[in-house]
């Protein structure tokens, strides 16, 4: 055993168990996040069931059942439960009841005792809101401008046929609203700053007034012309409506201008419950949050986390190479690069809020509020780039990652051997040549590795971010078809915040659970899709350099 043990094997066998393990244990938490995250878009089935009340009177139960977990009767009793059983143990039920707007109330724990035999009639409908989530009942008539159209069997193919125009004018709406109408405000925007900024510098003029008057009156004429499409549309989607009777029998009327979709999920056969799959992962992929983020889709979430980080691999990949290559290449090496190198390896472990207090301090507060001072003052006191951004947002994570691209590429030019300098500077190259022609495509490897490491590090990133740029909820994205069309100064969307936004701050915590799984999901694919290309980059840039050592 002695002599085993001084061979190293046992070491060996032990550094191996472990990467198992840390191996085993990375896929366990994607399999968890993508198992529950994956199921939220799948249908789910409604029950119905009779339960008793407190004062002992029986009511009736719609909802989906969402959870069930053991707990103490005497627990239940002592939260006032009238639980009639001899045992110590039973179960309770989350069932999300929906109809908040009616009862108050989104989710329920109920006990087991208390609650009937369950049943799925195929007639309940599941409604999805624009506002206030989802509503739970049967569909008793449907209705135009207050009148019945349709009732019985004939009301749910005519209440699909209208939702299908309502949610056309809903989406020409918003269009109307993003594009045209937003459009001529920027415009009235600019205007006003062209003119604040002739005002300033004293060099308006009557003439230029009246032209300005002249301009700003032919928007408000295009504005007008906008919104009165605007009226006609939500006068249009505001004509039809259902009337739905809940679990306690009352009859709810909801116009087709709040419901977002409709569904029998318990008439679904497997083909419709694939189709309603695909449909509801193409809305979370491609369309807007709504109902506080625990509804509807993550698109500007995607757009601004994609965004960020390639503006700061734009910004710290060159950094970083230059820094890399100037202590390495150029530096006379003594105490002060030591002492720098010490510092670059000590950034990396700085906490990553500290990078966020910086980037407020100085990128916001002080290199913004100068750039507003020297380019932007029209627009003062209202701030242009001295508010977070996503353009600080990057520098900062910028900054943050830094030390990873500087500590990888200089791993990179410390393994080109010495002898391959010697020999380009041999044949007449320059030193400059002999480093851009030989050393930095034999060390582009090790500069991506970096990069990946400093995309994986800085994609994942929440606290800087919230004190430089990211918010709850983004008006517009940094990109528009507005000029200049690239806004860098506009606050942003984020992944990694918008989990923590909708699984801890979150007004609903167990409707928002399940969206947390998903955009977790989401995350880590977009990670691994960024480094997966700059791994197939690396990869190739291997390749040609193998090639031409063969040369």
């Amino acid at each position: 055993m002695r002599k085993w043990f001084k061979t190293g094997e046992p070491w060996i066998w032990m550094t191996a168990g472990a990467v198992a393990l840390s191996l085993v244990l990375v896929y366990a938490v994607i399999a968890l996040i993508t198992v529950r995250g994956m199921v939220y878009f799948w249908p789910k089935p409604i029950i119905e069931a009779s339960y008793q009340e407190r004062d002992g009177t029986r009511s009736r139960l719609i909802g989906e059942l969402r959870d069930r977990e053991e707990v103490a009767v005497a627990r239940l009793r002592a939260m006032g439960h009238d639980i009639a059983t001899t045992e110590t143990y039973t179960h309770r039920y989350l069932i999300k009841t929906g109809n908040k707007d009616v009862t108050g109330a989104d989710f329920r724990w109920i006990p087991a005792p208390q609650l009937g035999e369950f049943s799925h009639p195929p007639e309940i409908l599941a409604i999805e809101r624009h506002q206030w989530g989802n509503f739970y009942g049967y569909l008793k008539t449907v209705r135009e401008q207050g009148r019945v159209v349709a009732t019985d069997a004939a009301a749910l193919p005519e209440a699909l046929r209208r939702q299908e125009r309502a949610i056309r004018l809903f989406r020409e709406a918003l269009e109307i609203e993003k594009e045209p109408i937003g459009a001529v405000n920027h415009r009235l925007e600019r205007l006003r700053l062209q003119e604040r900024e002739l005002q300033l510098e004293e060099r308006l003029t009557e003439a230029r007034r009246d032209e300005f008057a002249r301009k700003r009156q032919a928007l408000d004429a295009e504005y007008q012309i906008h919104q009165q499409r605007l009226n006609e549309v939500r006068r249009a989607l505001e004509r039809d409506s259902i009337t739905v009777e809940t679990m306690g029998g009352q009859v709810v009327e909801i116009p087709f201008a709040k419901i977002a979709r409709l569904y029998q999920p318990n008439a679904m056969g497997l083909g419709q419950k694939i189709g309603f799959y695909a449909e509801k992962l193409w809305e979370f992929l491609s369309d807007d949050p709504r109902e506080a983020n625990t509804e509807g889709g993550i698109f500007p979430s995607i757009f601004g986390t994609v965004m960020m980080v390639l503006l700061m691999s734009v910004v710290v990949t060159p950094l970083g190479i230059m820094a890399a290559i100037y202590m390495h290449e150029y530096a006379r090496q003594g105490p002060l690069i030591r002492t720098i190198r010490i510092s670059v390896n000590n950034l990396a472990g700085v906490p990553s809020i500290v990078y966020g207090v910086f980037g407020l301090g100085f990128f916001v507060y002080v290199l913004g509020g100068s750039i507003d001072q020297l380019l932007f003052p029209e627009a003062l006191p209202a701030p242009t780039y001295g508010s977070p951004g996503i353009l600080w947002a990057s520098l900062t994570l910028a900054i943050l990652t830094l030390p990873v691209v500087i500590v990888a590429t200089e791993e990179g030019l410390a393994r080109v051997p010495r002898s391959i300098r010697e020999g380009s500077l041999a044949l007449g190259a320059s030193k400059a040549e002999t480093l851009w022609r030989t050393v930095l495509p034999m060390a582009s490897p090790a500069m991506m590795t970096g990069l990946i490491l400093a995309v994986s590090r800085a994609a994942g990133e929440v606290a800087p971010l919230m004190l430089v740029g990211v918010v709850k909820l983004a008006p517009s994205l940094p990109v528009d078809g507005n000029f200049p069309y690239l806004h860098l100064e506009r606050q942003f969307m984020h992944l990694g915040f918008h989990i923590y936004d909708v699984g801890f701050q979150s007004p609903n915590v167990e409707a928002s659970r399940p969206l947390v799984y998903a955009t977790a999901l989401l995350l880590v694919i977009i990670i691994l899709g960024l480094n997966l290309l700059a791994i197939m980059l690396r990869n190739r840039l291997r390749e040609k350099q193998r090639g031409l050592e063969g040369v």
